[in-house]
């Protein structure tokens, strides 16, 4: 049975949650490999809506859940969601990386910060401390799991991040201190070395689900950099955000929105203003998980999805959103940019080139047909049920990206997909 990677191609929110859990249904583990509580996945269970940032998703059906040492862990939702997932399906067979980091309440303070001090090239983060914690990380003073079970190791550590940071004196680490070592009770028995145990799955045959956070668009190396998050978040960083060879990734499903969106500061440019635009917000409830946020909205843009398809080395699609786009007349696809003068096919690498792109855009029909009980009637008639413009819109997509599309969203519940 294959590692399957779940990657989005967008900016995020593109419904990796569904397809993780979708994918997940049989899997031995579910298992998150990148980012940290300001990445929310969310799917509609048993007309339940269901939202995790930490533990995977998938891990509603899946045997095990996994959380890889190249998370960012903030306790407190840890613990919540943990919680939450015992409810659903009583005791959790939760894997925690010893070498996982933990995100502490100054980075959040420091995220804050940091954030305001960059005035009008603010970023646009969640303020869930990210981004310090990160920096901690690379700095080699950042706290990880395994520090929470060396006490004297941990104390040091903290003094050293209240010094570096200015934030405080030996009184306020002992408050982390205590603050740290009274969750501990609650997760001291998850903890592991996690890379072995993935590797030892699949080795015996069992599948594994790996569970990317945000958008390939989103990269810290990669992505439309500074509006970019503080981790790695494409399908190369798997390996290193599980702890396991390369060769245990043997298949990347990455999952494309019908259309665009993207939340706080950056380029957008097949941006959709006006009233369409909050009328496809609303249709698609396009909200932030983490933080309610409004998102942007934009039709969908092929040139970035080439070049993420390119980089993450997709080997299928999963196109979620579609029935958010039925009732318009007309549905734009962005298939090059025109930039100073030039039309190009090539993704810019840089937000200020990419501010001057002029999208040149295909006009399909749009279609009808995907809303009520019609949806369940879909679903059950597989591809051949989809209306006829919406299959020409999956195969034009197919035939610009050279991937084929083989799973397709057609509503918010887990299971309404249809398999091409």
């Amino acid at each position: 049975m294959p590692g399957i990677c779940v990657i989005g191609l967008q900016w995020g929110d593109e419904g990796k949650g569904k397809i993780s859990v979708y994918l997940s249904r049989g899997a031995k583990a579910a298992v998150r490999f990148n980012g940290g509580a300001n990445a929310g996945h969310a799917v509609r269970l048993n007309g339940r809506e269901l939202k995790f940032h930490i533990i995977p998703i998938g891990s509603v059906f899946a045997d095990s859940a996994v959380i890889g040492p190249g998370t960012l862990i903030d306790l407190d939702v840890l613990i919540d969601e943990l919680r939450k997932l015992e409810e659903l399906r009583g005791r959790v067979d939760l894997m925690i990386s010893e070498r996982a980091h933990v995100v502490l309440p100054i980075h959040k303070s420091l995220d804050s910060m940091w954030e305001e001090s960059r005035g009008a090239r603010r970023v646009g983060t969640t303020g869930r401390g990210i981004g310090p914690a990160a920096s901690d990380r690379y700095a080699r003073f950042g706290v990880r799991v395994v520090d929470l079970l060396e006490r004297e190791t941990l104390r040091e550590k903290l003094r050293t991040a209240l010094a570096v940071h200015h934030l405080g004196d030996g009184e306020r680490s002992e408050e982390l201190y205590d603050w740290l070592v009274s969750r501990v009770p609650v997760i001291d028995s998850y903890v592991r070395d996690v890379g072995p145990y993935v590797a030892g799955v699949i080795d015996q045959g069992g599948a594994v689900v790996y569970e990317g956070a945000q958008g390939t668009m989103l990269d810290i190396d990669h992505g439309t950099y500074p509006y970019v998050t503080s981790s790695h978040t494409i399908a190369s960083f798997v390996p290193l955000g599980v702890g396991v060879s390369p060769r245990y990734v043997s298949r990347v499903v990455g999952v494309v929105k019908a259309y665009t969106t993207r939340v706080g500061g950056g380029p957008l440019p097949t941006e959709i203003e006006g009233e369409l635009g909050a009328i496809i917000r609303e249709r698609g409830h396009e909200y932030g998980t983490t933080t309610g946020r409004p998102r942007r909205i934009g039709w969908l843009d092929l040139v970035g999805l080439r070049y993420a398809a390119e980089l993450n080395g997709v080997d299928e699609l999963a196109l979620t959103m579609v029935d958010v786009l039925s009732g318009l007349n007309e549905v734009k696809v962005c298939v090059k940019y025109e930039v100073d003068g030039k039309t190009t096919s090539r993704y810019p690498s840089t937000v200020e080139r990419l501010s001057r792109v002029r999208p040149v855009y295909q006009v399909l029909r749009g279609w009808k047909g995907l809303e009520g009980e019609r949806v369940r009637e879909v679903i059950e008639e597989g591809y051949g049920g989809l209306p006829v413009e919406a299959r020409r819109y999956v195969e034009f997509i197919e035939e610009d990206l050279g991937v084929k599309i083989r799973l397709i969203s057609v509503g918010p519940g887990h299971n309404e997909v249809v398999v091409k």
